[in-house]
């Protein structure tokens, strides 16, 4: 059984009522079980338990991350107990929707209440898909009329739908799907990026890899669509022509541990499969190490910039120059670099710039 939970994300009026609908069709077609957990919002705005209603908009973000936690659960239980090899949860937002309708002491006070971490509540989900709200690029096609409990003009829009990326920002797989086409098109792309996500009909990778400058760690740490994240990468005896690798990736103590398998097709497109670990899977899988490979240990910015999410992975033995990454649906999608990045020169088939590689320095 291969159970997956991803997020559907976005700002208001960006198209996730509709994306559902294309999210069910695509992937029953494709053998899967879809299972939907509704918005928690909207489920408790609408039964009267609000913002407004509550004593203050702590106590009810609370009331809505506590409820989110209990239906995820419910839903994965039930999915357990199903007889079907894929089963694919979709989660009408998530855990993270609520930090951007919150204060930092607000989330602090949340978090407390759940006995959770923020590591934990993002990154609990395979993967995450932010649909952008049509109030960034398709202004005329804006309204609340469709969903009772959306009041925000289109700049209220636009800056909610900011806060919702940057609420995400520093998840592993964080995936943003603008308005610069049709609508239909934006769903098609939504669920073209679930499909790869997924490995349908191949779990491929498609990844530019580039040389910069050292970054202005400083710049990138506040700003609020950048999150740092601590790596520490082991790689483990495998057959040639494979890699296999454990991670650990996490912040300020709070980790979450993971297996990745990969096997290069060509230059820019690799077969990768990866799965969630426990501590004591990671700990054990550590004995396999390869003793000719030293950890790799480096801080990761993830970097929302419009509509892509790059990686800036900054090692301890570089003082002058850092790599960053970008993810892409295909070989041939344009890159428009952050302008607080300066790019030296791509790398993606140098594989001296590889992470296995630089585990052999």
């Amino acid at each position: 059984m291969n159970i997956t939970k991803i997020v559907i994300t976005g700002g208001p009026c960006a198209g996730k009522t509709t994306g559902m609908s294309w999210i069910q069709n695509a992937f029953t077609e494709r053998g899967y079980t879809v299972l939907f957990v509704p918005e928690t919002a909207t489920e408790l705005i609408s039964g009267g338990v609000a913002p407004w209603t509550c004593s203050s908009n702590s106590e009810y973000q609370k009331c809505q991350m506590k409820l989110q936690q209990e239906k995820e659960k419910v839903f994965e239980y039930a999915a357990r107990t199903m007889d079907s090899e894929k089963i694919l949860i979709v989660c009408d937002r998530g855990s993270l929707d609520n930090k951007a309708y919150m204060t930092e002491a607000e989330f602090a006070i949340a978090l407390n209440y759940l006995g959770a971490n923020e590591v934990e509540l993002r990154d609990n989900y395979d993967a995450v898909f932010h649909l952008v709200t049509a109030a960034k690029g398709a202004e005329k096609f804006y309204t609340t009329a469709n969903n009772a409990a959306r009041t925000e003009t289109v700049e209220e829009a636009a800056a909610l739908d900011d806060k919702l990326i940057a609420a995400w920002t520093g998840h592993p797989h964080l995936r943003i799907i603008n308005n610069s086409v049709g609508f239909e098109e934006k769903m098609k792309h939504l669920i073209a990026e679930i499909a790869n996500f997924l490995g349908e009909p191949e779990p491929y990778e498609i990844e530019r890899k580039y040389l910069i400058e050292y970054p202005d760690i400083k710049a990138l740490e506040v700003l609020p669509n950048c999150k740092k994240v601590e790596i520490i990468q082991t790689y483990l005896k495998s057959p040639e022509g494979d890699e296999i690798r454990i991670r650990q990736r996490g912040s300020k103590g709070n980790y979450i541990y993971f297996e990745t398998h990969k096997r290069t097709i060509s230059g820019l497109k690799r077969v990768e499969v990866e799965r969630r670990l426990t501590k004591d899977e990671y700990l054990e899988r550590l004995m396999d190490a390869d003793p000719t490979r030293k950890p790799i240990r480096k801080d990761r910015y993830c970097l929302a910039d419009g509509n892509q999410y790059f990686e800036i992975d900054v090692y301890p033995f570089w003082t002058d120059q850092a790599i960053m990454e970008i993810e892409l649906s295909n070989p041939n999608e344009e890159i428009r670099f952050p302008n607080i990045i300066k790019v030296l020169r791509e790398v993606t088939e140098d594989e001296q710039y590889k992470n296995a590689f630089l585990a052999k320095i």
